[in-house]
């Protein structure tokens, strides 16, 4: 298939700001990077949105912008001309622009320096973000079944959990508080909590259909991640998460292959 520059774009913007994405869409079928550069390149901008200025309410206008967008598309109403949202108005149905607008509204969090409340409000904070964009993906890939959605939120989960423990050190610097126990023991029983949530999804992946594989090849270096972190903890805040590009290279590889998220 052949992408527009609408695409192009955005499968540029995901190589600038998210490589792992941008590997893992690489190593996807041809035919699902569409979806998936369009929705990690809406996840970039959202994310970056409140990091932009230091200007609270102008951070605030710009995560609104994205919900109008979403309500544009989850109405079926005429749908604003941008590089991002037009494509990804192509592959988003109303349901999975429901669950992209709570992820919005979850960055919140980052335009503030407050704490977040109790590790409820942590693992909500992750869920939405995290888990919520990767049910999106999956919506748009093909059908989920019902009996897919608990391992599609736990997979979600586990990847959202890991990508937060490998942002600690970012974040601390940024004057963020990202960790409710920044203890070695709080760290890690969030590590642990990661794992057991990719345990559960695996553990159910006869139950996803392959035709949702692509959303779920960001995994493919999660599980050593938490593991580094849980056997580790101070790894976190040094930065140390991080496997070599041979290991990276090869674990990615290796779950394309075989479809073995």
């Amino acid at each position: 298939m052949e992408f527009d520059a609408d695409l192009v774009a955005c499968a540029q913007l995901v190589e600038r700001g998210d490589p792992d994405r941008f590997a893992a869409s690489m190593a996807a079928p041809v035919a699902p990077r569409r979806v998936l550069f369009a929705f990690y390149a809406f996840n970039i901008e959202v994310s970056r949105a409140p990091w932009v200025t230091e200007e609270s309410m102008i951070a605030e206008m710009r995560l609104q912008w994205w919900r109008d967008a979403l309500e544009e598309i989850r109405s079926r109403g005429v749908v604003r001309r941008h590089e991002v949202v037009t494509p990804l108005a192509d592959v988003l149905d109303s349901e999975g622009a429901a669950l992209l607008d709570r992820l919005v509204a979850a960055r919140r969090w980052d335009i503030y320096r407050d704490p977040f409340e109790d590790m409820a409000h942590l693992r909500a904070y992750i869920e939405d973000t995290s888990s919520n964009l990767m049910l999106a993906i999956a919506r748009a890939l093909g059908r989920v079944p019902e009996e897919a959605q608990a391992p599609l939120h736990d997979a979600g989960r586990a990847l959202g959990i890991a990508n937060w423990l490998r942002a600690v050190p970012a974040l601390e610097q940024a004057g963020r508080i990202p960790l409710v126990d920044g203890t070695p023991e709080g760290v890690r029983a969030l590590a642990q909590e990661g794992l057991e949530a990719l345990s559960a999804a695996r553990g159910a992946r006869a139950q996803v259909p392959a035709a949702l594989g692509p959303a779920l090849l960001p995994l493919w270096q999660v599980g050593p991640v938490l593991k580094r972190a849980a056997s580790d903890p101070r790894r976190v805040a040094e930065g140390r998460l991080e496997l070599a590009p041979v290991q990276r290279r090869f674990a990615l590889m290796a779950r394309a292959l075989t479809g073995r998220w």
